[in-house]
This record gives structure tokens, sequence and C-alpha cells, in this order.
């Protein structure tokens, strides 16, 4: 396949991987919807309910009055997240070919667009993961619509045409630690996630229909959203603190530089660090740790997309499209 061909392959698989993520949070959608009049079991009545996959639990009483809903809801729940699963595998080959289409062939972190379609692949796949594991079916909507929007807004403004790596790209560090950013940026944005749903079900906890009603208990979604910072803050201080510093040097002669990113990236390891700290020193939990894991995933997007709009100085301008700025000292 020509380099061309293998543009248009990432650009209309793209394009279907937005379609899927589509039908997907339809199916999500119309799964929640069906439960929306359900009782959520409790107590007592969870030895006589049935589980929807993922860990939604419906009263369905003793005459299996409920048993249509259950049925569909557990049929769209199901093709929800497959459909979620074959989005992931054609945004994968969006990637894929994006590296493929340049010459020469390079991985796919070349410009904002390209960052923010690995970004978003890395948020759902962590997602896929982790769906089981973390019985995470409550953030199912949540977590398509939010890619499903990352990449409408990567499609219609960020697209740039498949171009060579700048100078200060052209590195081995490239790789290392742009991989490692992104993972920590997907598991701090469903730790985020998680952090927001903390809140909501925090002040909804009587509701007993609806989706508030399913969301797991507040400890639960406590815990859940500390193991997702707790892996992805190690990962992130790897990437901000080790590899970046060193690819720094590599393409600018220094370790630090107060560029705006790198400033915003330390910012953000220092909201992180002080919200676990806070957590394992001073059992600081519920909502205080809550609004602080928002801050930290304000700062990370903010970094993320903002300083290559409202930076004119930075260095990392090449995320944006612009040449970067190599010093030679």
């Amino acid at each position: 396949m020509t380099d061309a061909s293998w543009e248009t392959l990432s650009n209309q698989a793209v394009a279907a991987a937005g379609l899927v993520y589509f039908l997907a949070l339809i199916a999500h959608l119309i799964e929640w919807s069906s439960l929306r009049t359900l009782p959520v079991a409790a107590g007592s009545e969870r030895q006589s309910s049935v589980d929807i996959p993922g860990g939604i639990a419906v009263a369905t009483g003793p005459d299996e009055a409920g048993e249509a809903k259950r049925r569909r809801t557990e049929l769209f729940g199901r093709l929800g997240f497959l459909l979620t699963c074959l989005a992931v595998a054609i945004q994968f080959v969006a990637l894929l070919a994006r590296g493929m289409a340049a010459d020469p062939n390079r991985v796919p972190w070349g410009n904002m667009y390209e960052f923010t379609l690995a970004g978003s692949f890395v948020v759902a796949l962590i997602y896929v993961a982790l769906y089981h594991r973390l019985k995470l079916a409550w953030m199912a909507p949540i977590v398509v619509a939010f890619v499903l929007t990352v990449l409408m807004v990567a499609a219609i403004w960020l697209y740039a045409p498949v171009a060579p790596l700048t100078e200060a790209l052209t590195s081995y560090w490239l790789v290392i630690h742009v991989v490692s950013a992104i993972i920590a940026t997907g598991a701090f944005t469903l730790g985020g996630i998680t952090s927001a749903m903390f809140l909501v079900k925090s002040r909804g906890s009587e509701r007993t229909t609806g989706y508030v009603a399913r969301l797991p208990q507040p400890e639960v979604l406590d815990r859940v959203s500390y193991r997702l910072h707790a892996f992805g803050f190690p990962v992130w201080t790897f990437a901000v603190l080790i590899t970046g510093p060193i690819w720094a040097h590599q393409a600018w002669s220094s370790y630090w530089n107060w560029d705006p990113k790198e400033v915003w990236a330390f910012i953000t390891w220092v909201v992180y660090a002080a919200y676990l700290h806070a957590r394992t020193t001073a059992g600081w939990k519920g909502r205080n740790a809550a609004i602080l894991a928002l801050v930290g995933m304000a700062t990370l997007w903010f970094n993320f997309i903002g300083i290559n709009y409202f930076s004119t100085t930075s260095q990392h301008s090449y995320a944006g499209g612009a040449p970067a700025v190599v010093q030679q000292r």
C-alpha cells in the first residue's frame, strides 16, 4: 500500500470507530433507560436478584415480573460492551495506519491530532481491560460518550495531514515518554470520572431507581478511584520526572527549561502527589479527596490540550503543528 492509501485507511478507520462508539452509546442508553423504573436490589433482595453483566443488580420479585426488561437490559448491555471493544480495535487500526502513512514509518504521535487519537484510545482500552475486574458497567455511557466527543473534536478541529516528525521528536525517547504519559492520562481520566460519580452518588444515595441508584456505593467508588490514581501516579512520575527531562536534555541541552508544558505537567504531578499523600497519611477520603482528584484531572487535560492554544512560548509547539524550537548550546 502507498502512503496515501495508509492515510486514507486511517481516516476511514477513525470515522468507523466514531460510528461504532456512537452505536455503543445508543445501546448503553437503551440499557439504562430500561433499568430506569426497576428498583435496585438491596439487603435481602439481593439474594433473589439477577445480576446484569458488569455488576448491576436488579430486584426481580417472586413473580419475575421484570424478566422481560431484565433480558432486554442484559442484551443491550452486552451489545454495548462488544461494540465498544470493536471500536477500540478499529481505533487501533487507525493509529497503526497513521504511523504507516508517514515516510519513513513512525509512531503516530507527531501532532495534536495524533496525540488526541492515541489518548482517547488508551482511555477506552483501560476501561475495556478493567471492565470485569472492577465492575465498570456503570461507567459505560460516560466513557463511551467521552471518547466519542474527543474523537469528534480531533477529527473536526485538530486534524492535520501526515508529515514527518520534527527534529525534536526524532528520538527513541518519544516512544518511552509519550507511552508512559498517555497510559497515566488514561488512568487519571477514569479515576477522575469515578471521583465525579462519587460526588454525584453521595448527594443522591437515597434514590432507589434511575442511573444514580445503580452507581456503586460511595465507599466502593472512592476505593476504585484510589486504585486508578495509585496506578497512574508512578507512571506519570516516570514520564514527567525521568523520561521528560532526559529527552529535554537530548533535544534542548537542558533538563528543565521552565516551558509551560513542563510547568503544568509538574503542577499535575504535585496535585496527584498531594491526593495520594493525603489519603495514605491523613486518611483523607471522601468528598475532599474527590475534589482534589478532579482538580488534578483539570490540570492534566489543560496541559494536554490547552497549553498548545494558550501559550505562544512553549517549546512543545510541535504538538500544535508548528515547527519545534531546537536549541543548540
